[in-house]
């Protein structure tokens, strides 16, 4: 691995050990740390390194050339201390990006303040998430962009079959705009007001909360 690559991901229960496999499956070179010998023998086998070390040390993390990675992911989200200070030494050790999860918004604005490029809440994101898809059943999935923005994925319903995107009148809506669709493996670009819907077609619509919030209303 060359200098400024791969991923470190420091405590390894369920958040940790999920994004540190799921990297390692995507062919990252991943370094797990944890202080529990058992969290690094359940992954030892599937991750690039997999060490037991005490995140709170500064020379521990260094020892294990931390410091030589492009990102570091701070896991811990129970004991505070530990989150903050593995951040805090991330930082020292040169690490360009850190992100980090947090339990409570008080950690999050702590973890912020002390130099996380992102904090994670995720079971508020998880929740915001379900509470998107089920108030609307055509919703499937959705992602946040910042200042506002989301990329939501509409299905088309048996009813929209055969509908053309100029019958969703997205021009009524200042900031909404079809991005394309998926229809199976295939990628069809929204180009023309005539393109066809048809029924399970994937629909990707870029637009802010509000807009989104009557085109659903509408459908």
């Amino acid at each position: 691995m060359a200098r400024g690559e791969g991923f470190v991901i420091i405590g390894l229960g369920t958040f940790g050990t999920t994004v540190a496999t799921e990297l390692a499956r995507a062919g990252e070179h991943v370094l797990g740390i944890d202080r529990h010998e058992r969290h690094v023998a359940r992954v030892a086998d599937e991750l690039s390194e997999a060490i037991i070390a005490d995140a709170r040390d500064e020379d521990a993390l260094r020892e294990a050339g931390v410091g030589a990675y492009a990102t570091v992911i701070v896991g811990i989200g129970e004991d505070l201390e530990a989150s903050l200070l593995a951040t805090m030494n991330a930082r020292l050790l040169g690490v360009k990006r850190v992100w980090v999860k947090a339990k409570t918004r008080t950690h999050h604005r702590i973890l912020l303040k002390i130099g996380a490029d992102r904090v994670i809440l995720p079971e508020q994101e998880i929740g915001r998430h379900a509470a998107q898809v089920l108030r609307n059943p055509q919703v499937r999935d959705y992602v946040s962009l910042g200042n506002g923005f989301h990329v939501v994925e509409y299905v088309a319903s048996e009813d929209m079959d055969g509908w053309t995107l100029d019958r969703l009148k997205l021009d009524d809506y200042q900031d909404l705009r079809a991005l394309g669709l998926m229809r199976g493996t295939e990628f069809v670009p929204c180009t023309s007001p005539e393109t066809e819907l048809k029924a399970e077609d994937k629909l990707l619509l870029l637009g802010r909360r509000e807009d989104f919030r009557r085109f659903g209303d509408v459908l």
